[in-house]
């Protein structure tokens, strides 16, 4: 029979294993399309908003007329409300047949994982790689965090729809609803906003200070952290990371 004392090494060896499992121990420049795509979109530093509306699953023929703001396409016109919210299962062509949405790629930029796996995807796919990609994917953010979104759609309409919503968007306006919420309650707002059509990487940035009070923004003690960003009352980001497990080579990445 097994003594305690080897049986709790084996447990100790297969715990050890699981959490390699878990987390990627190679270089990130080692990293394959799978491991860059797991860091970017279901990993500490990088989660997915899926906003799906399932009333285009099911045709309905309209003869809907603008009611305001109009954009053309190739199944008709789509209508806008006022506020900038798309009234969707409202085209001239009907419905779509299936659920449409838009998928939020809502990823902490300032982190040094979430770097390296854009560096990586870049090498990948173009086959090359310099030092400048070296340097963005290890370069240090100590002055300012920084949350970028990303989306993409099946639907070209929703697609358009949000990146004028994006690229509309100003500091002034976001300021008041958009923030990091820690488990204590206390909320650290906008800093600046950079929309898409105004960097390299074709996000959307939400900065943030890194220092609040001459203390760190953010601890593994904090528990976690919640980011929140509402442009209208329609399109509204909220995503949760917890902390203690966005530590990479011993270090919190934020």
């Amino acid at each position: 029979m097994m003594s305690k004392a080897a049986a709790a090494l084996v447990l100790a060896g297969l715990l050890a294993i699981g959490v390699s499992a878990q987390k990627n121990l190679k270089p990130w420049a080692e990293w394959s399309k799978k491991d860059v795509q797991k860091i970017l979109n279901d990993s500490p530093w990088g989660q997915t908003q899926v906003d799906e509306d399932t009333s285009e699953m099911f045709y309905k023929p309209t003869t809907a007329q603008p009611t305001s703001t109009t954009a053309g396409t190739s199944r008709g016109t789509t209508v806008t409300d006022t506020s900038g919210g798309l009234k969707r299962g409202e085209e001239s062509g009907g419905a779509l047949n299936q659920a449409t949405g838009v998928k939020f790629r809502i990823r902490w930029l300032s982190a040094r994982p979430i770097r390296q796996a854009l560096a990586r995807q870049i090498a990948l796919e173009s086959g090359q790689w310099n030092e400048q990609l070296r340097a963005f994917a290890e370069g240090s953010t100590e002055n300012r965090a920084v949350v970028a979104v990303w989306f993409e759609s099946t639907d070209q309409r929703f697609s358009n729809r949000v990146m004028q919503i994006f690229n509309a968007a100003i500091t002034a306006v976001l300021k008041n609803n958009t923030y990091l919420e820690r488990k204590d309650g206390k909320r650290i707002f906008l800093q600046e906003y950079v929309s898409p059509q105004r960097n390299t990487l074709g996000a959307a940035l939400f900065i943030f200070p890194r220092v609040i009070d001459e203390q760190p923004l953010l601890t593994p003690q904090n528990g976690d952290v919640r980011f929140v960003c509402e442009f209208n009352k329609d399109l509204k980001l909220n995503m949760k990371y917890k902390l203690a497990d966005m530590l990479y080579d011993g270090k919190l990445e934020y």
